[in-house]
């Protein structure tokens, strides 16, 4: 596929953007540029693409996805390499399970090798928005949406393809070692649903329940399964991992109501190479409460693109409250942090060729 670049008219003057990459935050501030590929049916599929200025997008008020939802989204991070040049994580990956997405949603693949050029032709552009931040990297946000302009249930024949970019800091606003959860009444996804796509329906519904988890003072809401209302699943976004006191680790199994993290899917690869023992299980809420009462359960990890790995500390609901080992981040947890985050920067060594030079 074909790329053409446009200048940007007004970019932002350097010593703003040098100022504002200081302290990012997380998803508020953003580069100069974006990449657009459209797709057309008609005219054979996808298009050339065109990494232009970052701006409004212009859609017919008859949009498929503002009344169908068709829409379909990943989370990566650029990160900053010793040299001083960048990497992306697993990419090929995050492409594959795009296409898993858009083929749940009724949507044309994007062929792997144009989504990640893609991010390759953003970042050659925008490279100068890195954070200065410690520990900051590039989020990076491809995204497809439906853009034919019909009123009917049907898939849509128009798509439009974009990435933007992101410097992110620490995802979690106070910046604490161990997370607190609530344990929410309401469900994420349902059996035969669209738990394993990437896609925004699933983020909508969890808004309420996380706010309410704001509202008591928690930094995450946990979703049990839809059908028993026993089963731990996820939490709003993350995946998680418990860690026992004889060397067994268990993760939710994926059900198709899970979204399949690759953070998650690189865990377990380390924690097995550490000779411990994971096993992808159902694991209850009230088995979970056990466990950490005993002492069984020394830590709980959860992860995701953002937020890496962190510890959850304490889990809240409408039954009560209670505490995972001493509350705050457990060796296992800032082990496997450590090494993942030595990896995604550079620092540590790559055996499994997860990260990718753009």
């Amino acid at each position: 596929m074909h790329f053409t670049t446009q200048p940007h008219p007004a970019p932002m003057p350097a010593d703003q953007r040098d100022e504002a990459l200081k302290d990012p935050g997380f998803g508020t501030l953003f580069s100069d540029h974006m990449v657009t590929i459209d797709y057309d049916e008609a005219k054979g599929g996808w298009q050339d693409g065109v990494v232009g200025p970052r701006a409004p997008i212009m859609l017919d008020p008859a949009a498929s996805v503002l009344h169908y939802a068709q829409e379909i989204f990943e989370g990566m991070k650029a990160y900053r390499q010793p040299d001083g040049g960048m990497a992306l994580f697993r990419p090929e990956a995050n492409a594959a399970r795009f296409n898993a997405s858009a083929a749940r949603l009724a949507m044309p693949a994007l062929p792997e090798e144009t989504f990640i050029e893609a991010i390759r032709q953003l970042l050659s552009v925008d490279r100068d928005w890195f954070p200065t931040v410690e520990g900051g990297a590039l989020y990076l946000r491809p995204f497809m949406i439906a853009t034919e302009a019909f009123l009917g249930v049907r898939p849509a024949r128009q798509y439009k393809f974009m990435v933007i970019a992101s410097p992110a800091g620490n995802y979690f606003k106070s910046g604490a070692k161990a997370v607190s959860i609530w344990i929410s009444d309401y469900t994420r996804a349902a059996p035969g649903g669209t738990g394993a796509a990437k896609c925004g329906g699933n983020y909508a519904a969890s808004l309420v329940p996380t706010g309410q988890a704001f509202a008591k003072g928690h930094d995450q809401v946990l979703f049990l399964d839809a059908v028993e209302r026993k089963w731990v699943e996820e939490l709003g976004g993350m995946n998680l991992f418990f860690v026992f006191d004889d060397g067994r680790v268990i993760t939710p199994r994926l059900t198709g109501t899970i979204l399949p993290g690759i953070t998650r899917d690189s865990l377990i690869t380390l924690l097995r190479e550490e000779g411990l023992e994971v096993s992808e299980a159902m694991y209850s809420i009230d088995q979970w409460r056990e466990d950490a009462a005993s002492g069984r359960l020394v830590e709980v990890m959860a992860c995701g693109t953002a937020a890496v790995v962190t510890a959850v500390g304490k889990v809240a609901g409408p039954d009560g409250a209670f505490t995972i080992g001493a509350g705050g981040i457990g060796q296992t947890t800032a082990r496997l942090r450590e090494k993942l985050v030595g990896i995604q920067t550079g620092t540590v060594a790559d055996p499994h060729g997860w990260m990718m030079r753009v």
